[in-house]
């Protein structure tokens, strides 16, 4: 049951930061909190200790490209680099709250040892 409730918090989480790709980012304020915590249920739920290592490495290729976000304004015509900007930003506020929790966990997994 935990499986799938992290699998759909994934899936609902992409489709979501997609779709708020179009909000003007001053808009966002609860959605963004929503994609936090469902990227806290993907992270504590959805991977396992043998996908630690390709998710943090994914996290941070997706964090480092939110934060060059505002360069895809440039992209003319101005409402598709706007919403690319857009959707990039509300990926990484998806994705920062899974790879913390995450790291934690590998971080806790090895000062056990």
């Amino acid at each position: 049951m935990a499986s799938k409730m992290g699998q759909w918090s994934f899936v609902i989480g992409i489709l979501l930061a997609i779709l708020l790709g179009f909000v003007p980012s001053n808009l966002l304020g609860m959605a963004t909190l929503v994609l936090v915590v469902l990227g806290l249920l993907v992270g504590f739920l959805n991977i396992t200790e043998k996908e630690t290592t390709p998710f943090l490495v994914a996290s941070v290729a997706l964090l480092a490209t939110g934060n060059a976000a505002d360069s895809l304004k440039v992209i003319p015509p101005d409402m598709l680099g706007s919403f690319l900007a857009n959707a990039v930003m509300n990926i990484a506020a998806f994705v920062a709250p899974a790879a913390i929790l995450v790291a934690v966990k590998a971080i806790w997994a090895l000062a056990k040892d």
